[in-house]
């Protein structure tokens, strides 16, 4: 009889309020807590304790509750760190009591302490420290349970996994006839991998119902979170211990986009604390789709028996969403999967097939004519980093593509080229390969395969003995084209498979199925770009262990996250083919092995962004590019202001610097083209330039014109101000002299409040805002009147290390006022904001109606190409002029100007300033919006595409939050978008894309940004 058959009358809060008085001595205050058939309440005393009162069903044995008592104090001793409920004795020092209830039924009641935390089901998000964390607790508790037994631990459970064929019987309980044939889908597959091997499958105790209800979590912070207990161990059974991290992972993976990684870290864990064996392994992706399977038909059988009870259904949906994803993963890659995250080989006989493989190779084996041995070759490097290929994907179109292979080919004096095997590439764009948008999907870029770059029409060979397995035409773009896959054996019978594609039409006609195919046996061709799926001519060929019932459609490329265990089933034919490895050009390290050497060379100060460390190999417009190929929307890097590795830009560097690249004292056009055609975008004092190579560079030579000309030592600069790294720089802004390692102002330093309208001294709307700011950098400059001083004021037309700050109207025009009438100098730091990005205007200084003294220009100016200009009146360009000699031995040289001149011609031409406002005015109405909606979000600020969100734990005090901004950015970076914080607390999240960036984007930063607002640690 199922437990539900029999019913019970409900136990209100009084009557537990009351048994506590009675059998507790407690005086508490009692709600109550879900269940599935007992009554459970959180009692609540008045000096802080808290407790569980646990109301048994009238079906629960009295073995049943010693079993859970005995099992907990057990773990207590045996299992000391784990957070567990302890068990609280009745006056009478019993472990639990009986009572009768209203209906005169008996009762078992206990007492348990209350574990604090929130249930893993409401936790948001379950990232894979914490999914480790439960696989690990789990394990941790089961070993503690090896030594435990007791009677009622053997007694029938429906959750029992070894007895889950009970299910069969009651299948034809679920309606619907496509959601009964998934669960039959599931038992079968238990039938298959399962019950054969129970005799393998390991038996303890366990607690066996670690689901996402009975999961307790810590609070957010601090950060990763973690397991903090465990509540409910009513379906603590003997049974398969490979079960108990099933039963997690299956309930774990609910909801989820990727069940199989959840499943493998949660296995990993478990693995950590408590190693599986093999046939346990092997088990697990059956046993997680079987207790799913359970749970369904479970509520099937419920929904008949209690119609309307919302606890019934209570995953329902989510777990049938689950069954069919996990449905559309093949078993045994599952398997697969899971081995790895066991730290075995994937494929179970991988090694030992390598090695004959291996064997083969040097006895001689080959699919070309020529022995790959021996023969010259040239190993092109086709990775994301690849130089020979660059950013711009037109250089994958198949004619350029060919042309750039072959020309390399005869460059080399050699008539074959090989692609390597296990590189991440980006040459796979059709949608066979992801989705449309690169920065939202995980696209398929790890070539499984080595390619053969060879003419048209090249004969092909068997390299081992072998039969027709498969002959197929792959028609769609990209895809294979005409492919062969053969079938071989080893010495010892191990099956296994070789595949050939992009190959001649006639190739197939030549062949069929069963066919033998005797070793060095030429029985393919080549086949041209119109064939072969609209690639250069070449031939893929892949080794191939299982082939997953794919058939043609077994892929040759993988993605990154799955590439551990695609490696072990295609592993790598050179094996076979035997080419020396000092011919093979080494593979691309690791981020982790770049961070290490990094550590090792560089300076310990060198930052680094993000917990998890990016390598970054390639740029193209709006996104950067790691190692493995996955995209990252940029929001963050202002430098490449016309969009990473703009070709204009690009073309016009290397073209110069293929001609000429040298310094000032020799005469050249591209210096004065530029200075001509950035003083034009200047007000009409602005007319001398002087060209250096980096924002810092500029700003030390805008000091020194500003006091070679006042003949004064003093600066005036603004709280929170950067302006660069060099020691006077370094002099003059608070950022720096008054953070971490600072040494303090300087004398000759003089620091006004930043005029920040939000939470400055003065806020927004309050009158006159610009004029009482400005009025303390005019008491400055009268302090040092009277002492004869004539101060450079220094500050960003819109501060961006300071916070993202929009300056209030009239600020800069009464500030540049007071300096002016005390015979200063106002210098414009432009190096953030210039040329278009406020899109409102062109620089920032023009948005406060000001013409500064000299502005300073830096960062976006070449687009990422070394440059930085000054540009000033005349008259203070002839107080420089003393007699001492500027020199910038790089300074506006011919390549830099080039790279300059081709920026301002892309600005223009794709009208990049107008883009900026539009999408910029687009963005900040999307950002007010969730403003709306999330209170972290203090303040929307900004123009264009210089955006600022301000997170506060509090809108009422403005309270900075810098743990929750590093979080958002955090997790904006492992959801593919790169952001960044800034100002003096770091909350405020700093928005700055290349100005290419698109209303589109926009749509999928906000939307991304939506989703990270409502997980728990970003709530203020």
């Amino acid at each position: 009889m199922f437990l539900e058959e029999r019913t019970a009358v409900a136990i209100t809060t009084g009557e537990a309020e009351r048994m506590a008085r009675e059998l507790y001595r407690l005086t508490a205050v009692a709600t109550t807590l879900p269940g599935e058939y007992d009554s459970n309440f959180h009692l609540r005393v008045n000096d802080g304790r808290e407790f569980v009162l646990k109301c048994m069903h009238p079906a629960r044995e009295t073995a049943f509750i010693d079993m859970q008592c005995t099992a907990l104090a057990h773990l207590e001793t045996h299992a000391p760190r784990l957070p567990l409920p302890r068990v609280h004795r009745t006056v009478k020092g019993d472990s639990f009591a009986k009572i009768l209830d209203s209906s005169g039924q008996t009762r078992l009641v206990w007492m348990l302490g209350y574990l604090p935390g929130d249930t893993l089901a409401k936790a948001n998000p379950h990232s894979p420290e914490l999914l480790f964390d439960l696989g690990q607790f789990l394990g941790e508790m089961d070993a503690a349970l090896r030594g435990f037994s007791h009677p009622a631990t053997h007694r029938e459970l429906k959750w029992d996994a070894s007895r889950a064929g009970w299910i069969r019987e009651h299948v034809h309980k679920i309606v619907d006839p496509q959601r009964r044939t998934l669960v039959e889908y599931f038992s079968s597959l238990f039938q298959e991998w399962v019950e054969p091997q129970q005799a393998s499958l390991r038996k303890g105790v366990i607690y066996g119902d670690a689901n996402d209800h009975n999961v307790l979590v810590s609070a957010p912070w601090p950060q990763p979170r973690h397991v903090a207990g465990v509540i409910d161990f009513g379906d603590m059974h003997h049974g398969w211990i490979a079960s108990e991290v099933a039963v997690a992972a299956a309930y774990a993976l609910l909801g989820k986009n990727d069940p199989l990684a959840v499943a493998k870290e949660m296995v990993r864990g478990f693995h950590h604390a408590y190693p599986l064996n093999e046939p346990e392994i092997a088990a697990l992706g059956p046993l997680i789709g079987m207790r799913l399977a359970v749970s369904v038909v479970n509520s099937a059988i419920r929904k008949t028996q209690k119609p309307g009870d919302e606890y019934v259904v209570i995953s329902e949906e989510n777990a049938w969403a689950a069954l069919e994803q996990l449905a559309k993963i093949h078993p045994r890659f599952a398997h697969y999967t899971l081995r790895d995250a066991c730290g075995l080989p994937s494929f179970p006989k991988s090694v030992k097939i390598a090695k004959w493989l291996a064997a083969e190779g040097q006895a001689g084996a080959r699919v070309l004519e020529a022995d790959l041995r021996t023969t010259p070759i040239h190993v092109f490097d086709l990775s994301v980093g690849s130089t020979l290929l660059g950013a711009d994907p037109a250089s994958t179109e198949v004619h350029t593509l060919t042309r750039t292979l072959f020309q390399e080919m005869e460059a080399a004096h050699v008539s074959i080229g090989i692609g390597r095997y296990d590189e991440a590439r980006l040459l796979y764009t059709s949608a066979l390969f992801g989705g449309e948008s690169p920065a939202i999907d995980d696209r398929r870029t790890i070539h499984l395969g080595l390619d053969l770059f060879v003419e048209p029409g090249s004969p092909i060979c068997a390299p081992l003995d072998g039969s027709v397995h498969l002959l197929a035409e792959n028609k769609a773009a990209l895809d294979y084209g005409p492919l062969v896959i053969l079938r071989h054996a080893t010495s010892d019978g191990e099956k296994f498979f070789t595949l050939y594609g992009h190959l001649t039409r006639e190739t197939l006609q030549t062949l069929k199925p069963g066919q033998a195919i005797a070793k060095d046996e030429v029985f393919a061709y080549v086949g041209t770009s119109h064939e072969n799926g609209g690639w250069p001519p070449h031939l893929h060929f892949q080794i191939i262990l299982d082939l997953l019932d794919r058939g043609a459609d077994f892929p040759g490329v993988a993605r990154a996250s799955e590439c551990s265990a695609w490696i072990s089933v295609s592993p790598d034919p050179n094996l076979v083919l035997g080419i020396p490895a000092n011919k093979i050009l080494p593979r691309e390290k690791s981020a982790q092995e770049t961070l290490r050497r990094r550590k090792e060379l560089l300076g310990g100060n060198v930052s680094v962004s993000y917990q998890k460390p990016l390598k970054i190999v390639r740029g193209w417009r709006q996104y950067l590019y790691d190692e493995t190929g996955r995209a990252f929307l940029d929001v963050y890097n202002n430098v490449p202001l016309v969009g990473h590795s703009h070709p204009r830009v690009v073309r016009a560097i290397q073209e110069q610097l293929a001609l000429l690249n040298t310094n000032t004292r020799y005469l050249h056009k591209n210096i004065l083209r530029y200075a001509e055609n950035l003083t034009a975008l200047m007000p009409n004092p602005l007319q001398v330039c002087y060209l250096v190579n980096s924002g810092s560079e500029a700003n030390e030579l805008a000091l020194r014109l500003a006091r070679t000309h006042t003949r004064s030592e003093d600066v005036i600069v603004l709280e929170h101000a950067y302006h660069g790294h060099t020691s006077t720089l370094i002099d003059i802004s608070p950022y720096k002299f008054d953070g971490p390692g600072g040494t303090g102002k300087k004398p000759w330093v003089h620091v006004a409040p930043l005029a920040d309208d939000y939470r400055g001294i003065y806020r927004r709307g309050q009158p006159q805002l610009g004029v009482k700011y400005a009025q303390h950098v005019g008491e400055i400059c009268k302090r040092l009147q009277t002492r004869g001083s004539r101060p450079a004021f220094i500050a960003e037309t819109l501060p961006s290390v300071g916070g993202q700050i929009v300056f209030p109207p009239n600020y800069l025009a009464e500030a540049y006022h007071h300096v002016h009438a005390a015979g200063g100098i106002c210098i414009a730091d432009e190096v953030q904001v210039g040329f278009g990005r406020l899109g409102t205007h062109f620089w920032g200084f023009e948005t406060q109606n000001v013409t500064p003294d000299i502005v300073v220009l830096g960062k976006p100016i070449g687009n990422g190409f070394p440059l930085a200009a000054v540009i000033t009146t005349r008259e203070i360009a002839e107080s420089f002029n003393n007699g001492m000699e500027f020199f910038s031995t790089f300074g506006g040289n011919p390549v830099s100007c080039a790279a300059g001149l081709a920026v301002l011609d892309v600005l223009q031409q794709e009208k990049l300033q107008q883009n900026a406002f539009t999408v910029g005015e687009y963005w900040s109405r999307e950002l007010k919006e969730l403003q709306q909606a999330h209170a972290l979000v203090g303040d929307v600020r900004g123009s264009g595409l210089f955006l600022g969100l301000d997170l506060v734990r509090s809108r009422e005090t403005r309270e900075p939050t810098p743990q929750q901004a590093s979080y958002v950015v955090n997790r904006l970076r492992d959801l593919g978008i790169l952001a960044g914080t800034d100002g003096p607390h770091h909350n405020v999240i700093k928005l700055r894309p290349p100005l290419i960036f698109s209303e589109t984007d926009v749509a999928h930063f906000c939307s991304t940004l939506s989703s990270i607002l409502r997980e728990d640690p970003a709530q203020p």
